[in-house]
């Protein structure tokens, strides 16, 4: 066991004038297991990166350990899976690394594959095996669970609860109460560490914030009685001060120095009070500097004619020699939230393909109601660029709206002045998210939305499906997610 200690440290990236980071001081120890949660665009990678020395900073980080990060960026994909293990930790003893894929149900076949033909989670697990097998070194895990379906991420958390010294960034609610035994929170303002999985941390935070919030109004009227008082005690002197010009009676003069000490007596000790008062007014707002917005999001969806949208009649897809999924039967009715369930190359996406009417070979019979509007959120955010408003005027939605959305999903004013293409991955999938609330449709499908989406953005997505309930097909391996929206599985 040792100590990873953090103190005074502030950052910012070259060229912004906000700090991510200001005289943030905290311990960790190398043993535990940390689960490192917070809202998009809060830091969680940069402080990653800020462990590794990517960036200069100014207080101190000291470690008995080096760190390494998950996902190990290999130079040439194309090689052998075995060589790209052999570029994280050249010194490793092969028995160990067979051992550790047995862990994570992974056959050793896989070693002598190129890189790049294995699937997301053969990657991931192999990954995983080979950097966990370096001494002395904590893991820097970033969200490792995006792409993997339910079972992998199942295998995988399961595999991490074994191991120790880590920190593990995952939106996966599931995912991080089955491995984790601390959370490391970023805030609005600050960094915290408590003991505990993510649903301990989680009915704390709410404890905490059901508490601030029932101060609220009391809050309010002391505030507001403070400033009221700061402002007459301002007013004090300023009077007296006036009275020089006046008389004191019938006609006769004022003694104007006698008046100006006393003003000035007045004006000093009001200023002592104003700065008490100012003081207890602002600690008193930081009482409330933690509670999360979250406001509740709005869907307007057209009323579809029929009471069925669409329809699968066992249906079987194939790209060339290989069938992806055979004999497919579901229909998709008005108000029904279904979810599309299956392992990651079981035809899910092309399911969905053939809902938005692409040309995909396929046998049986698919039926999809005459003059069916579809909003569609689709994996991949790597076409986003240029600003808001130009994406907003490119994509026919109201500005004013979207970027409404947007305000409530926890984007700053900052936010809208960047270019899309530097928005973190979670950002990205808001930006797609706050497009498809804007758009008037029959039918929404979301193909895996919450990828990379901060826990407090994916518990108002499931509020406002819950309350609205629009017609909605999606794919999400959110274990969480899927178990509270869901009215239908379909399971491939």
């Amino acid at each position: 066991m040792s100590l990873i200690q953090v103190t005074n440290l502030t950052f910012a990236y070259d060229g912004s004038y906000d700090n991510i980071f200001e005289g943030v001081s905290f311990q960790l120890d190398t043993d535990w297991k940390l689960g490192f949660t917070g809202r998009n665009g809060r830091g969680k990678t940069t402080f990653l990166n800020l462990l590794l020395g990517k960036y200069e900073y100014s207080g101190t980080i000291s470690a008995k350990v080096s760190f390494d990060y998950f996902p190990f960026h290999a130079r040439n994909r194309e090689k052998m899976a075995i060589d790209i293990v052999d570029e994280i930790y050249p010194e490793y003893e092969y028995w160990k690394l067979a051992r550790e894929l047995n862990l994570l149900d992974v056959t050793e076949d896989v070693l002598y594959r190129p890189f790049s033909s294995l699937s997301n989670g053969e990657q991931t697990k192999v990954l995983l095996a080979a950097l966990f097998l370096k001494e002395n070194s904590f893991l820097l895990i970033d969200e490792p669970t995006n792409h993997l379906d339910m079972g992998a991420r199942q295998l995988v958390s399961d595999y991490l609860k074994s191991k120790r010294g880590f920190i593990l960034i995952s939106h996966d609610r599931a995912f991080l109460d089955n491995c984790v035994d601390h959370i490391l929170s970023i805030n609005r303002t600050n960094i915290e560490i408590q003991k505990g999985n993510f649903s301990d941390w989680w009915e704390n935070k709410q404890r905490q914030d059901n508490y601030e919030l029932a101060e609220n109004d009391k809050l309010k009227k002391d505030i507001k009685r403070l400033s009221g008082a700061s402002k007459r005690t301002g007013n004090w002197s300023d009077e007296v001060e006036k009275s020089k010009n006046g008389t004191r009676n019938s006609g006769s003069k004022l003694d104007k120095g006698y008046v100006g000490h006393k003003a000035a007596k007045m004006m000093k000790r009001s200023k002592s009070m104003e700065q008490r008062q100012q003081s207890a007014i602002e600690d008193k707002s930081k009482l409330l500097k933690n509670i999360e917005s979250s406001e509740s999001l709005k869907i307007a969806q057209l009323n579809y004619h029929k009471e069925q949208l669409a329809e699968f009649d066992h249906v079987s897809i194939q790209y060339g020699d290989r069938t992806v999924c055979e004999d497919i039967s579901f229909t998709i009715g008005k108000g029904e939230r279904i979810a599309l369930s299956g392992k990651n190359g079981s035809g899910k996406s092309s399911l969905i393909k053939l809902l938005l009417g692409e040309r995909i070979s396929h046998t049986g019979t698919f039926r999809v109601g005459s003059g069916l509007k579809i909003s569609y959120v689709s994996q991949d955010t790597s076409h986003l660029e240029g600003n808001l408003t130009d994406y907003a005027r490119d994509n026919g939605i109201d500005e004013s709206l979207f970027k409404a959305i947007l305000r409530k999903l926890d984007f700053s004013r900052l936010q809208f002045e960047k270019d899309i293409s530097a928005y973190s991955g979670g950002q990205k999938k808001k930006v797609l998210i706050a497009k498809s609330l804007c758009e008037e449709a029959h039918l929404h499908i979301w193909d895996e939305p919450l990828n990379f989406i901060d826990v407090i953005s994916r518990m108002q997505i499931e509020e406002l499906l819950l309350e609205y309930e629009p017609t909605i097909l999606f794919v999400e391996h959110d274990r969480e997610f899927v178990s509270h929206i869901a009215t239908k599985i379909v399971e491939l």
